[in-house]
C-alpha cells in the first residue's frame, strides 16, 4: 500500500497542493499504515469502512485528538480512498456508510492592538532587527500566513503602488494592500542586503539562506517571549489580529475575505464572533435606554 500513497501523494504534488498539505497527508496516511501493519493488514483489500472504524476508535483510545484533527485525518484518507477509486483499485467508497463528527468551531485566537504595537516593537530590537521588524510588520500589515510569507520573492513586493503579490492555498494570486509602515521597513531590510535580485528570496534566514516556516515559527516564538507577552503568539496569531483588527475598524467581510485569501465568506465570518468589542461601543453609542442610564 505504501507505493499507492507514493502515487497519490504525487499526485496532489502535481495539483500544486502545499507543502505543508503534503506533509499532514504523509503524517496521516503514515499513521494509517503502520496501524494495520502491526495487524499483519498491508494490502488495499484491507481498506474497508469497518477497519477505518478500528483505527480511528485506536486513535481515540490511545491519544484522544481534537475533533478537528480527528476531521483532518479522516478527510486524509476520505482522499486517499477517492484517488483509489479513480485507479479502478477499490471497488466500493469505504467512506460511503461512515459518518464524520461535526468541525468544532474554535474562535480565532488575537492579539489586542497594545499587545500588537508591543509585539512590533520587540522585533525592532532583536539581534536580525532589520528582516525582524519587516517580517513582522509584512505579516500584521497584510495577514498573510506563515507558507505565503516564506514563499515570497522580492519582485512580489510593488513598492510604488504599495501591495504584495501572494500565491496562496490552492496556488492562487492575489493582491494584499500593505501599510508604508511595512513598506518602509521592507526597504530598510533591502538596503542591508548584499547585492539582492528581483528573483531572490524576499526573506532569509541568518546563514543567507531562505527562511523556513519552522524558522519563521522559531523566529515568533523568540520575539514573543522577549515582548514578556503571556499567551501564546504564532504567526496565525498576527492574522488572526490583523482580520479582527480590520473588522473592528469597519472593514467589510467580503473586502476581508479578498485579503485573507479565503474560498468563502463562511471563514471569514468566525471572525465576526470575536468582534464583540466593535459591537459594545456602536450599542452603547445607539441604544437609547444605555444612553439614558449614562446619562
Amino acid at each position: 500500500m505504501e507505493e499507492w500513497v507514493d502515487a497519490f501523494l504525487l499526485h496532489l504534488q502535481n495539483k500544486n497542493f502545499s507543502p505543508l498539505t503534503l506533509k499532514s497527508y504523509r503524517t496521516d496516511l503514515e499513521e494509517f499504515l503502520a496501524f494495520f501493519k502491526n495487524r499483519g493488514q498491508n494490502d488495499i483489500r484491507y481498506f474497508t469502512s469497518a477497519n477505518i472504524r478500528s483505527f480511528l476508535a485506536a486513535l481515540q483510545t490511545q491519544h484522544n485528538p481534537a475533533r478537528n484533527t480527528m476531521l483532518r485525518k479522516i478527510a486524509s484518507l476520505r482522499s486517499f480512498a477517492g484517488y483509489l477509486l479513480e485507479q479502478g483499485e477499490l471497488v466500493r467508497n469505504p467512506f460511503k456508510l461512515l459518518c464524520a463528527p461535526k468541525r468544532q468551531k474554535i474562535l480565532p485566537k488575537f492579539l489586542t492592538v497594545p499587545e500588537t504595537e508591543q509585539l512590533l516593537a520587540t522585533a525592532a530590537h532583536t539581534k536580525m532587527s532589520p528582516r525582524d521588524r519587516a517580517l513582522f510588520e509584512l505579516m500584521y500589515s497584510s495577514g498573510l500566513r506563515r507558507s505565503e510569507v516564506v514563499g515570497l520573492k522580492i519582485s512580489d513586493v510593488d513598492f510604488f503602488n504599495g501591495i504584495v503579490k501572494v500565491l496562496g492555498k490552492g496556488s492562487k494570486e492575489r493582491l494584499v494592500p500593505v501599510t508604508d509602515a511595512a513598506l518602509a521597513a521592507l526597504k530598510d531590510y533591502l538596503a542591508c542586503r548584499k547585492n539582492p535580485q528581483p528573483q531572490d528570496p524576499l526573506f532569509l534566514n541568518k546563514n543567507g539562506q531562505p527562511l523556513t516556516g519552522d524558522g519563521l515559527a522559531y523566529i515568533f516564538k523568540n520575539t514573543a517571549i522577549a515582548a514578556h507577552l503571556v499567551r501564546k503568539v504564532t504567526p496565525h496569531s498576527l492574522r488572526h489580529s490583523f482580520a479582527t483588527h480590520l473588522l473592528n475598524n469597519g472593514c467589510d467581510l467580503r473586502s476581508l475575505q479578498e485579503m485573507l485569501g479565503h474560498k468563502s465568506l463562511a471563514a471569514t465570518q468566525v471572525y465576526t464572533h470575536v468582534s464583540v468589542e466593535k459591537l459594545k461601543k456602536v450599542y452603547e453609542h445607539s441604544h437609547p435606554k444605555y444612553r439614558g442610564i449614562k446619562q
